[in-house]
């Protein structure tokens, strides 16, 4: 199946009605800090990685629309230490995708910038998780429906696929668990990794909240082991957005659960990368819970 690019929204969601963003004159541009800060006794609990030019609008899709970031970055502001990605070289796309879907990203060069920069951004998230601190991607355009030769659903390159390589590309880990608890399934994530011994997915997909933060809870008790845990975070499950089941407190939860977790099995290496979540009205609220419940 050839790369669509500017996949449109109907591709993904059907016949859900689509929430009314807020504009982005709403909310401030935040200065984000392009390096730790140097007093110790002033670090954040966590490491939130952004870039400023994730403020671009890149397509028509939702997941690229004006004010989305800027709902979030509003709602971290001042409570977490940001951090500039570099981009992704092309050596790092090509351990995922196949030569020719990175050159047909490359015929849009404000997507393939901005999709590099992503990848980037899941790179240094993943590497800040293995050095002993969690992290959060702060990313767009976001990347599970990316599979190595073909794209969908506003993604463009697989942005926790390509972190989770290089980590064992470099030797550091052999095993990820990837939890995805966006509302729609990772295909793309599922395409990269099939039955290899790299990954292990999960996508929480129960009808009711206690039911799927049960359902959360047995996917990071899998016996097979594993070395570190990345989050595909999607938000579009929230009460208020496409999906309409989560509340905002059901956000933190998850995010303890992984920290839970990962102190068990896998010496407290956990990051995440932003995914879905398209109602700007909640949607930093939502990052903040699950930040909150992530965080040391």
């Amino acid at each position: 199946m050839p790369t669509r690019i500017g996949a449109l929204a109907g591709d993904l969601i059907g016949s859900v009605d689509e929430p009314h963003p807020i504009e982005a004159q709403d909310f401030p541009r935040f200065q984000p800090r392009h390096r730790f800060t140097d007093d110790p006794e002033k670090e954040k609990p966590m490491k939130v990685i952004f870039h400023q030019r994730f403020y671009d609008v890149y397509t028509a899709d939702p997941a690229a629309a004006r004010g989305r970031m800027e709902a979030m970055v509003n709602a971290l502001e001042g409570k977490y230490d940001f951090i500039e990605p570099e981009p992704a070289s092309e050596r790092d796309l090509e351990r995922v995708h196949g030569r020719a879907h990175i050159q047909q990203i490359q015929r849009e060069p404000l997507v393939y910038e901005l999709g590099g920069l992503a990848a980037g951004g899941a790179m240094l998230a993943a590497e800040t998780a293995f050095e002993g601190e969690p992290a959060f991607g702060l990313i767009r355009p976001p990347g599970h429906h990316a599979s190595p030769h073909s794209c969908w659903g506003f993604c463009y390159f697989n942005n926790v696929a390509i972190a989770i390589r290089k980590l064992i590309s470099d030797g550091k880990i052999n095993r990820a668990l990837v939890l995805d608890f966006d509302l729609h399934y990772g295909d793309g994530t599922v395409n990269i990794f099939g039955d290899s011994e790299e990954a292990l997915y999960f996508h929480p997909e129960a009808g009711n909240r206690r039911d799927f933060l049960k359902e959360v809870e047995r996917s990071l008790q899998s016996p097979t082991p594993y070395d570190i845990i990345a989050v595909s975070a999607g938000f579009d499950r929230h009460q208020e957005d496409w999906g309409g089941l989560l509340a905002t407190e059901d956000y933190r939860a998850i995010g303890e659960s992984v920290k839970e977790h990962a102190r068990l099995r896998c010496q407290g290496r956990r990051f995440g990368v932003l995914e879905g979540g398209y109602n700007h009205a909640v949607l930093g609220s939502n990052v903040e819970s699950f930040l909150e419940g992530l965080r040391d």
